[in-house]
């Protein structure tokens, strides 16, 4: 798992200017832009884009931006001087203004459009056109391009104001949503799961906007006020944003026929997307069919992967359609993402997901999008049935290997060598009929019991605990003693030193959110930075103070409270 750097690298990029020195804009050089596009990127109104696989988008600033915090670590691998973050004209950059920067940067960002399948099924009606050609990137504004150490990045505005897939809604996101991707994206990253990082978060001291949320402790399912939120600006940063519901598009384009460039744009956001995630493990001197089997493969690999490890962590994704699908196999748009408190196969945070998109049932999902991916790049593969039928194959194998991915990741949980269905069977009734919770059961299997009362402290005794308390203590004296059957070949000390690199000590629970995003509304920003420190380094025993406060079930009165326990996706 990642750890903290003993001695922090010099920083190479000091100044603004010295990040310009880096830029280089591949998407816009070497992609299509909408030929209806406006070059000085003042398209902010909701319209349809047929064509092109980009637009150019001017962001529109937040008023008198103020500096939240910076992704420490992120800054430090990219050899960033924490510094920069509260510089001015970094601030004025990544806040949404760019009629200042340096020469050899770009004064205009770019949105692009996408499609939606949900659970492998199309959709149009997103698209306020009914068409497919007004649904997008509606508040997302990409603004840089930079290669750092060989490694390219795109850094990303979320809510850099309305662009032509803005649906008719303002472009902004309030500080409350962006404090939880700020704090989800590096802490998955600490965590040892792909996703995109968190580079700065700005608010703005006096522009508010209104969004229906929870009054407070309502156990209502869906918001019932409306309150006036602050707007906040927050850049992601991943090699390429580019999804699946992007390819999608352009193959649904193509096979419709919708205009003579459709296959062309098919084929050039496909290997544009192989030379962005993929060109380490794919000979870019291979025919266009060539690479998209190995494509599919190296994605196969890396989405199964990707999903064990969510459900390692005890996190859910809410709403994993394919327009929410990084086609590099990376975690993407931390929207009605949670973080498992008590263990249920069909946690759910979004309350308009349903249980397809639940806990256990990503899995599914995935293939789903798997399924969507593989459809859209078929097109390319017509003249060529081999490459098709090895494409077939490829989709044919989603279960079987996304069945080894799991069973791996419980084995890894578990400290054992292979994985025992019956021993694992048993744990998941236990968990479910106690309940137990995910993150401090595991911890607390880390530490090697010699009996159930260590990992009594995960129980939540309090809620549906079993009728018969006593036979269900029997079962788990009983499960404990088979597992630790199972994990002989080790010593304790090397057995728990392996598995608790794997089960975090920390999650990033909502509960534990909800007052800094609170705190910060009222301009204090000290819970979110203590929060940001604890949740990047989850593997660790930190002081006794932080385990008091962050290691510990989740209090009664918190479950079942809308904006804590379930939420909608307004942000």
């Amino acid at each position: 798992m990642p750890k903290r750097l003993s001695q922090e690298p010099q920083p190479i990029v000091a100044t603004l200017d010295d990040l310009a020195t880096l830029a280089d804009y591949s998407l816009m050089d070497t992609l299509n832009c909408d030929p209806e596009g406006k070059a000085n990127g003042a398209d902010h109104a909701p319209r349809q884009v047929f064509s092109g696989h980009y637009v150019p988008v001017i962001p529109t600033p937040i008023e008198n931006p103020e500096y939240v915090a910076h992704g420490k670590d992120l800054f430090r691998e990219l050899g960033f001087a924490d510094s920069m973050a509260q510089s001015g004209d970094f601030v004025s950059m990544f806040s949404g203004d760019l009629a200042h920067v340096p020469d050899s940067m770009r004064k205009v960002g770019w949105a692009c459009g996408y499609a939606l399948s949900i659970y492998g099924t199309e959709f149009y009606q997103q698209c306020p056109f009914q068409t497919g050609n007004g649904y997008g990137d509606g508040r997302a504004i990409s603004v840089l391009e930079a290669v750092i150490n060989g490694q390219r990045w795109e850094m990303q505005l979320k809510g850099g104001g309305r662009t032509p897939y803005c649906r008719g809604a303002d472009g902004r996101a309030v500080l409350r949503s962006s404090v939880r991707e700020f704090l989800a994206q590096e802490h998955m990253h600490a965590l040892g799961v792909p996703t995109s990082r968190s580079l700065s978060l700005y608010v703005s001291k006096t522009e508010k906007v209104r969004r229906p949320w929870y009054s407070e402790g309502s156990h209502s399912m869906n918001p019932d006020v409306l309150i006036s939120e602050p707007v906040a600006i927050s850049t992601r940063v991943a090699p390429s944003f580019i999804r699946v519901g992007q390819l999608e598009l352009f193959s649904r384009r193509a096979r419709k026929k919708e205009h003579p460039k459709a296959m062309e744009e098919l084929e050039k956001i496909v290997l544009h997307l192989i030379d962005r995630e993929y060109g380490d493990v794919i000979d870019q001197t291979l025919t266009t069919a060539e690479k998209v089997v190995l494509l599919a493969r190296e994605f196969l690999n890396r989405l199964t992967s990707l999903v064990a490890n969510w459900i390692r962590v005890g996190y859910c994704q809410g709403n994993f359609n394919s327009d929410n699908c990084a086609a590099g196999g990376f975690t993407l748009d931390y929207g009605p993402f949670g973080f498992c408190d008590a263990f249920d196969p069909q946690y759910q945070p979004w309350t308009g997901g349903g249980r397809h998109f639940s806990f256990l049932n990503q899995p599914m999902a995935a293939e789903r999008n798997f399924h969507s991916f593989c459809s859209a790049v078929r097109p390319l593969l017509a003249a060529h049935p081999y490459c098709l039928r090895q494409l077939d194959e490829i989709e044919g194998e989603f279960p079987k290997v996304m069945q080894q991915q799991m069973e791996k990741m419980w084995s890894a949980k578990l400290g054992i060598d292979a994985f025992d269905a019956g021993l694992f069977s048993e744990l998941a009734k236990l968990m479910m009929q106690t309940p137990v919770d995910y993150t401090l059961f595991f911890r607390e299997l880390s530490l090697v019991p010699d009996d159930i009362e260590p990992l009594k402290t995960s129980f939540y005794r309090g809620r549906t605990y079993a009728l018969d308390p006593e036979g269900i203590d029997e079962r788990w004296s009983a499960w404990l003693t088979e597992w630790k059957s199972l994990t002989q070949s080790r010593s304790c000390d090397e057995l728990s030193s392996q598995m608790k690199l794997v089960n975090p000590k920390y999650s990033l629970r909502e509960w534990f959110v909800v007052p800094a995003y609170q705190q910060a509304a009222a301009g204090n920003y000290a819970l979110l930075r203590e929060l940001q420190e604890v949740m990047t380094q989850p593997y660790a025993e930190q002081s006794k103070d932080v385990e008091k406060k962050y290691y510990r079930l989740k209090p009664p009165e918190f479950f079942d409270v809308g904006g804590s326990s379930h939420y909608s996706c307004s942000s």
